[in-house]
């Protein structure tokens, strides 16, 4: 049975997402803004997170992991354009260092948190619960709003999840 959201439910939805992607602390050094996910499309069985990490330490600090029941396997990931033009994702076990007094931005077409075998489907205004690694501040978990209506920021490129047990990505046609 397929369920379309009426406009209450989606305003609903929305006000969640709104005070769920307020920042997030992990003793007040490490804060994360603007989280949201999504999926690769209605059928994917991957999908993503991404963020802006802010550090207000005096110490770089690393995010070397993420956990989420989103998904079967969960991994911090990057994308790298290799000589034929095709960007391929890439799993980066050292993960992402986050400089003192200073942001790094989980984003689409970059960095971010990769869900592989999506336990369930990831729809509109559901909530992922996250828990990030991080080498110094430890354990943050979070709240993060799926918002599949987002566009790329910045012209960031839009990449085709599915294609990614070959490790090639292909773009994906835009919005």
């Amino acid at each position: 049975m397929t369920q379309t959201m009426t406009p209450v439910k989606t305003l609903l939805a929305a006000g969640a997402a709104a005070l769920f992607a307020l920042p997030a602390f992990a003793d007040s050094q490490i804060m994360v803004k603007d989280a949201y996910a999504r999926a690769s499309g209605m059928m994917a069985t991957a999908g993503a997170a991404f963020m802006q990490i802010e550090n207000h330490g005096d110490e770089d600090d690393q995010l070397i992991d993420a956990r989420s029941d989103i998904a079967k396997k969960v991994e911090l990931h990057t994308h790298k354009i290799d000589d034929q033009g095709v960007a391929k994702m890439l799993h980066v076990p050292e993960g992402f260092t986050i400089p003192a007094g200073g942001m790094h931005a989980l984003a689409r077409g970059g960095d971010h948190v990769m869900f592989m075998g999506l336990n369930d489907k990831m729809e509109d205004g559901k909530m992922v619960t996250v828990t990030l690694v991080f080498e110094k501040a430890g354990e943050v978990t979070i709240e993060v709003p799926v918002d599949l209506q987002r566009k790329p920021m910045n012209g960031a490129m839009k990449m085709d999840h599915s294609k990614m047990g070959s490790g090639a990505m292909a773009p994906a046609a835009s919005n």
